[in-house]
């Protein structure tokens, strides 16, 4: 077992344990998934010490790091040739950023499910599932593979938002449960389109592995996805278009964009505040690393043809997300329409096909991997001293409560992008890339720049109104006197979660290259294949 494997299948220790353990041991569950997870984040860092900044990954096996092949299905299928499936997993510049992020955003949902009450050992079992599989998503390399962990990853996050949610919690499970896996559905008819259109050039039978769909000269001829003397259509339109898009959709519910993003507002105001820390921390990334490893790799010849409405999905979703948010009155919806439009800045990146675009959009996606995740820790903090998240009633709250009222607005000014903080540098080189995309003939018009700087305004507009509506000005609460002496200060294990959360987005801000520098080559050698066919 190499280290991707511990990394992985950690956590299913952790569950094993959980599981065996009687329940009177039950306040025993929460330090064993600490301590498993505390493990798994150490060796995410240290795999992120030792990665070699040089590796070019993205298409060839030599460029990713910690690999790990094994053969896994073997079948012979008659005339249908070879099945051949590989326990085959590695990272690049583009998953192992990812993985320290989702283990950092793990530990903080572990944290905040301290106070956790119901059902111990379900809650605790379930996280760790949902960490294995996460971790899964970003090392593997073979498409199936990959399907296993993205649908292993739905079931915990269903239960856990079904079982420990809110009052609608069953309404929300299950039009997350609903969206995700419309998506995954036509994901499969593509992956088995590739999988009988691309062969191993070594063994000669069709394959699942990503790496060989990169390569053209691997695809069968006229096959329904190859590149070689393809007339396959559907309704009139390429089959590699309709592939391409379909993949898109598949991993855009997840981003998400508008108009498939309906979901997450529903989830993350019912969903309890460590999986809305999990779902805007780490599963919203999941979308944008598919389009990145799947979409643009696999199909960069209908990448460069889409992606001008890439770009302009973009920025609806930039505008249309902070306009909601700014008529909210529920802070964790507030909360949740801003991911929406911050997200909309990875898209646009992607689409704008530029070094400075693209290396952006993972900066952007680390940077509100952690802001996000605590915004909705901060969010929680609140509700579970008064059960209540209306906006208008609140005022007053700085003098109630200060060290809260410091961490929000600090979480806000770096979420709206401010200088020194690490959403600048990621918004500031997706406007960057899509501004010089026209230049390198990309086909994204720098009225889209334009139009998504108007975004970072509109995020200053909603989140410093609400810091003045909620915190500032005379003490008047819904509650009276009973919430005022419930609202006490941030305890030291809330402080805890938070402080390295807001460190790592002034550390980044000050010292992007410690994200670029591992970033860029992988960044260079996608940017190389899809320029290929603009």
């Amino acid at each position: 077992m190499g280290l991707l494997s511990l990394l992985i299948f950690l956590p299913l220790v952790a569950t094993a344990i959980i599981l065996l353990l009687p329940t009177s041991l039950r306040n025993s569950y929460k330090y064993i998934a600490l301590v498993f997870t505390g493990a798994q984040f150490a060796l995410a860092g240290y795999l992120y010490s030792q990665f070699d900044a040089a590796a070019t990954g993205v298409n060839t096996r030599a460029g990713y790091q910690f690999v790990e092949q094994l053969s896994w299905i073997r079948m012979d299928l008659g005339t249908l040739g070879k099945l051949e499936i590989d326990y085959f997993l590695g990272v690049d510049g583009f998953s192992l950023p990812l993985l320290a992020l989702s283990a950092f955003v793990m530990l903080m949902a572990i944290g905040a499910s301290w106070n956790t009450t119901k059902s111990l050992k379900g809650y605790f079992s379930l996280l760790m599932i949902l960490n294995l599989a996460v971790m899964g998503i970003f090392c593997a390399l073979d498409f199936f593979l990959f399907y296993v962990f993205y649908e292993v990853m739905l079931l915990p996050l269903y239960f856990l938002i079904g079982i420990w949610g809110g009052a609608r919690r069953e309404y929300a499970s299950i039009k997350f449960f609903i969206y995700t896996l419309f998506g995954s559905v036509f994901m499969l008819l593509v992956i088995v389109g590739l999988y009988f259109s691309v062969i191993n050039p070594d063994t000669g039978a069709h394959t699942f592995n990503m790496l060989h769909m990169m390569n053209p000269a691997n695809y069968v001829e006229n096959s329904f996805f190859g590149y070689i003397n393809n007339y396959h259509e559907i309704f009139g339109i390429p089959a590699r278009r309709i592939g391409f898009i379909v993949l898109f959709f598949a991993f855009a519910i997840k981003v998400p964009i508008v108009p498939l993003h309906t979901w997450l507002p529903d989830a993350h105001v019912e969903a309890p505040t460590p999986v809305s820390i999990i779902l805007a921390g780490i599963l919203l990334k999941v979308g944008g690393y598919g389009i990145i490893r799947i979409c643009l790799s696999i199909f960069p010849d209908a990448a460069v043809d889409a992606n001008w409405w890439l770009g302009l999905i973009g920025i609806i979703s930039i505008i249309y997300g902070a306009l909601n948010a700014l008529a909210q009155k529920d802070l964790k919806r507030l909360i949740a329409y801003s991911s929406v439009s911050h997200m909309g800045f990875v898209l646009l990146g992607i689409a704008s096909l530029t070094a400075e675009g693209i290396s952006g959009a993972m900066f952007q996606m680390i940077s509100h991997g952690f802001l996000s995740a605590a915004l909705f820790f901060l969010v929680g903090v609140i509700y579970d001293r008064v059960h209540d998240r209306y906006i208008y009633n609140f005022r007053g709250l700085a003098s109630l409560m200060p060290k809260f009222t410091a961490y929000l607005a600090i979480a806000f000014f770096a979420s709206l992008g401010l200088p020194g903080f690490s959403a600048f540098i990621g918004e500031a080189f997706v406007i960057i890339g899509t501004f010089n995309a026209e230049s390198v003939g990309t086909g994204i018009p720098r009225w889209m720049a334009i139009a998504g700087s108007l975004g970072i305004l509109l995020s200053a507009a909603y989140l410093l109104w609400t810091l003045q509506r909620m915190f500032f000005g005379e003490t008047r609460l819904k509650g009276g006197e009973e919430w005022a002496s419930a609202l006490v200060d941030l305890n030291r294990r809330e402080q805890l979660i938070l402080f390295p959360a807001l460190a790592l987005a002034l550390l980044l801000g000050i010292m992007p290259s410690l994200i670029f520098d591992n970033l860029n080559s992988s960044v260079l050698n996608l940017v190389a294949l899809v320029a290929q066919y603009i």
